[in-house]
């Protein structure tokens, strides 16, 4: 039997990750995405302490006095802001993906279900949101509702969730009309269940991948909020770090480029995992 016969007997999930397996940049990204996810759970139990504590001299170089980082203007050290933030900037890159995909799947949902009135409205809902300078209108609603984490994360899912609401209209539009959901509204099977227990489930593989490139996106986001000031200063994340620290970016730049990597590490692996996830769930690649 060759190997191509061998893949069309399998199971679409092992498919699927017999083609996450070959793509070698997917695999590197995945192993780098677990390591980082693996220091943000046990980082505060492998280098406890409060990293808000003022250890040493501000701006204390890189390697000096033990600090393998040095300190930032407070002379906090950076390693343990580095490693107590990054469960912070996973969580708030996470959350602000599900409020997205949420958001998204509904309003997509919706539209490519019920088509007509129902379509029309939300998609110039959807067109509305999409042009709207993202970083200008979630600004807004963290100045207006308080920079909190929680806020922070609404207004990310808030501004984002267009492009998973077209991808999901798309599918929901093609798989409608397949013969098998035919089959199961002639069954008496309800709207309700025709879009979330029949069709929902088939048009998951894009919307997943959509999901998965969102979470980088939102760290991203939330990187560049701190940035301009909107951020909870009582709270550790990476964007945090940028954000307090950018001052004295000509001074001691180490203060900012340190996060800045870290933060472009994960968003790098996130998004070749993201790239792997879309050959792996395409069928039409599987196919080849």
């Amino acid at each position: 039997m060759s190997e191509q016969t061998q893949l069309k007997a399998r199971s679409p999930f092992a498919e699927a990750f017999e083609m996450f397996r070959r793509n070698h940049a997917a695999v590197a990204g995945l192993v780098i995405l677990l390591a980082i996810v693996a220091i943000a759970l046990l980082g505060p139990v492998l280098y406890p302490g409060n990293p808000f504590d003022m250890v040493w001299a501000p701006f204390t170089p890189p390697g000096t006095e033990g600090y393998l980082f040095g300190t930032d203007y407070l002379g906090r050290d950076l390693l343990s802001l580095l490693i107590h933030g990054a469960r912070v900037s996973l969580t708030v890159g996470l959350a602000a993906a599900f409020v997205t995909v949420t958001i998204g799947i509904t309003i997509g949902a919706l539209a490519g279900f019920y088509r007509g009135w129902v379509e029309e409205v939300l998609m110039r809902l959807t067109e509305f949101f999409q042009v709207l300078p993202t970083l200008l209108f979630s600004m807004v609603i963290v100045a207006l509702f308080g920079a909190s984490l929680m806020m922070i994360t609404i207004a990310i899912g808030l501004v984002s969730w267009p492009a998973v609401a077209r991808i999901t209209r798309a599918e929901f539009l093609r798989i409608r009309e397949l013969e098998y959901v035919t089959a199961a509204r002639a069954g008496g099977v309800r709207n309700g269940g025709l879009m979330f227990r029949v069709i929902l489930p088939n048009a998951l593989p894009p919307i997943i991948v959509q999901a998965a490139l969102m979470v980088g996106s939102a760290i991203l986001f939330e990187a560049g909020l701190s940035f301009l000031g909107l951020t909870d200063p009582n709270v550790a994340s990476w964007g945090q770090i940028i954000g307090s620290n950018r001052q004295y970016i000509l001074d001691a730049s180490y203060t900012v480029t340190v996060p800045g990597i870290a933060i472009f590490i994960t968003v790098l692996a996130i998004s070749l995992v993201g790239d792997g996830l879309n050959d792996a769930l395409n069928p039409k690649l599987r196919e080849r």
